[in-house]
């Protein structure tokens, strides 16, 4: 019976954040940044697709949550509310914080509770030694996959160590 031969040496890092992204304005802002200024010298490249971009977007998702409090200031329920761009999430938040209806049937008033906000967004970047790999970010974490070279990590490193939310 063959064997399975390994023929490459994908990796994974994660870098913890000291503390989470403060808000959506500034986790947006560093990843616009990032598709704006390309700070890791992605390079397009082509497929049997077509031309592709030397980085895009793969996924984004933002969640709010709104608690529910009773005069007491105690929590008598939440919503949470998942968004796939930050106007969405914002809309969404200002919407479900306006609804009296709303407001009326969960019995509190509503709350926005930004400590409890979830933003995540992953971002396919092609090397310019032909490798494809994806950074990933999240409000406690960056997160680095499927790549071979140590080069591109330290790159990726380099570059965060000069954002302050990042540290």
């Amino acid at each position: 019976m063959a064997d399975f031969v390994q023929q490459s040496n994908v990796k994974s890092a994660i870098r913890e954040l000291a503390a989470p992204i403060a808000d959506v304005a500034t986790f947006a802002g560093i990843v616009q940044g990032i598709l704006d200024t390309n700070p890791f010298g992605c390079t397009a490249y082509e497929t049997s697709s077509g031309p592709q971009p030397a980085m895009t977007k793969t996924r984004e998702g933002y969640t709010a949550r709104i608690n529910y409090e009773d005069l007491e200031a105690n929590t008598v329920g939440y919503i949470n509310a998942r968004a796939g761009t930050v106007a969405a999430f914002n809309g969404a938040k200002a919407a479900i914080l306006a609804d009296t209806d709303l407001t009326t049937a969960m019995g509190g008033d509503p709350v926005n509770d930004p400590d409890a906000e979830r933003y995540s967004t992953t971002i396919r970047c092609h090397d310019p030694t032909g490798e494809t790999y994806y950074v990933a970010f999240s409000r406690d974490e960056v997160r680095v996959t499927s790549y071979e070279a140590d080069a591109i990590l330290a790159t990726i490193e380099a570059w965060a160590d000069t954002v302050p939310a990042l540290a």
